[in-house]
């Protein structure tokens, strides 16, 4: 499969102009590591396997894992009222809404970045300058007197502020930061030493700056398009191969115990004919109805982001990139490979 999968890959991102990285590995064996195009364009540094992305809402894995953490320890439930988890005034949210209903989007609570209204994720920072935007608590403005937009618990509506939400809940039943409770409870135990929450105008060395390429073939950067830094909803960035060291130690219970796990990986909702949503994560079923993947992705402007683990195969696939498309396209063509082969 490796030769095929490598030419698929480079194929499609002849095709499609992908810019990122790609990793592709079967139990402990390498299938593919390949990366293409630019972390900067303006000096022509080159992507390479150690390169940092923007991966948007592929984070919100993270969210989940620590929420389950303090769950595990006792700390909270997901039966916890939101009410009862934050020292936050939203008068006009339902007392019924639990952490449970935030990490599987069916909580009702309005969005701060609502798909039904806005187009375009840059309306946003037009009242609220982006450049503000620094801690969990600066989100708030943004959606805490809106009235709920659905029931509780009625219906699947994905929903950046509900993990805002359970972000600011790690914070305050841990004491720590967000992303310092992350970094100490989820890279460090991880050991992904090159994956952090960083900030716009300070970012670490070898990390992609995000592409956004406009139709008369100029670009900018995302520099003002996103938070300053980003939250527990989204905008960690990772290497390719730190995120697949993530499946590794959650498929291996050494984030969360077994039967924590277990419950962030049951399929709570269902979103569409095949396709669930769990504890920060999707999930796909085959034809047998079994698990046929777990999945994230992301999506914002100048990132776009596909990541999964397959069960049955033992395959982990992350697909980084630093242009608002491309990611779905190699990781569709990988998906193909990995099944073509497998029969």
């Amino acid at each position: 499969m490796n030769k095929n999968l490598q030419e698929k890959i480079t194929d499609i991102q002849n095709k499609v102009d992908f810019s990122g990285s790609v990793f592709v590995e079967e139990k402990d064996k390498v299938l593919a590591e390949q990366s293409f195009g630019y972390a900067n364009r303006s000096d022509q540094i080159e992507n390479n396997s150690a390169t940092r992305f923007g991966i948007a809402s592929g984070c919100k894995l993270f969210t989940a894992i620590a929420v389950c953490q303090l769950v595990e320890k006792g700390k909270i439930s997901f039966d916890s009222k939101l009410t009862d988890c934050l020292d936050i005034e939203l008068k006009h949210f339902d007392e019924k809404v639990t952490v449970h209903h935030l990490l599987t989007h069916t909580s009702g609570i309005p969005d701060y970045f609502d798909e039904d209204v806005m187009d375009d994720f840059e309306e946003l920072w037009l009242a609220n300058p982006m450049y503000h935007i620094r801690k969990l608590k600066d989100f708030l403005p943004l959606f805490q007197d809106e009235p709920m937009k659905a029931k509780v618990g009625e219906s699947f509506h994905y929903n950046n502020a509900g993990y805002i939400l359970l972000g600011l809940i790690v914070e305050q039943t841990s004491g720590l930061e967000f992303s310092d409770y992350i970094q100490a409870h989820i890279f460090n135990k991880a050991n992904m030493t090159n994956s952090g929450y960083f900030a716009f105008d300070s970012l670490p060395p070898n990390t992609a700056l995000g592409y956004i390429d406009k139709t008369d073939g100029t670009w900018k950067t995302n520099i003002y398009s996103l938070p300053v830094k980003g939250g527990s909803d989204g905008g960690a960035f990772v290497t390719a191969y730190d995120m697949a060291k993530l499946w590794r130690e959650l498929i291996n219970y050494q984030l969360l115990n077994e039967i924590y796990t277990n419950q962030l990986l049951t399929p709570h909702t269902q979103v569409n004919e095949s396709g669930f949503y769990g504890y920060g994560i999707w999930l796909k079923k085959n034809t047998e109805n079994n698990i046929f993947k777990y999945h994230i992705m992301g999506y914002d402007p100048g990132v776009s982001f596909h990541s999964a683990h397959y069960p049955d195969l033992s395959i982990n696939v992350v697909v980084c990139s630093n242009k608002s498309d491309g990611a779905f396209d190699i990781m569709s063509g990988i998906e193909e490979e990995i099944k073509r082969s497998k029969h």
